[in-house]
């Protein structure tokens, strides 16, 4: 098995994507939803981070995260955001996924891959790359004509506080273009 080296910065942020297991797309459905920010809500306040951008899709989110000063631990807040979720969602009565031997062995539910892209946010106009992709992904994704009308999204918030005109993500965005994220 691979040897994965994750890059730590204390303070540091990043930009993740997480993917569901199977790549099934459940995570926009209303119980998933109630379930993710409860979880979420639940893990900043035991591990706190900021959370800069976040954007929801059927089988997978991206989101950029601000951790704390002297603090590297991202995995410790996936693996509760993820442990939460799972949680909650399947007392709830949402269906999982196949379970495969080594997911029965591990108990490991069938909501999440095990692993999730991470990439440490450089500087301004990495940030700036980023945070346009999280937002734009639905157009990218073809669920939407425009951003503005995906509701999963923190683009509304930014919208709203005038970071993006009424126009933007009409057209296919530049500093965007050839990024692969997920």
């Amino acid at each position: 098995m691979p040897n994965y080296i994750r890059l730590r910065e204390e303070g540091g942020t990043f930009f993740f994507s997480v993917v569901t297991h199977e790549r099934r797309a459940f995570l926009t459905e209303p119980l998933a939803r109630q379930c993710l920010r409860e979880a979420w809500r639940e893990t900043c306040a035991r591990y706190p981070f900021e959370t800069h951008a976040v954007c929801l899709m059927p089988d997978h989110l991206h989101t950029i995260w601000a951790m704390p000063e002297e603090d590297t631990d991202y995995d410790r807040r996936w693996r509760h955001l993820k442990a939460r979720f799972s949680f909650r969602y399947r007392r709830e009565g949402g269906a999982e996924g196949r379970r495969n031997t080594s997911r029965r062995t591990r108990n490991e539910c069938g909501y999440w891959q095990r692993r999730y892209w991470e990439h440490k946010i450089r500087d301004d106009n990495d940030f700036s790359r980023h945070f346009h992709y999280v937002h734009y992904n639905p157009v990218k994704h073809g669920l939407v004509e425009w951003p503005e009308q995906w509701p999963w999204s923190t683009f509304h918030k930014y919208a709203r506080m005038g970071w993006y005109g009424t126009e933007w993500g009409h057209t296919p965005i530049e500093d965007i273009k050839g990024m692969e994220c997920e």
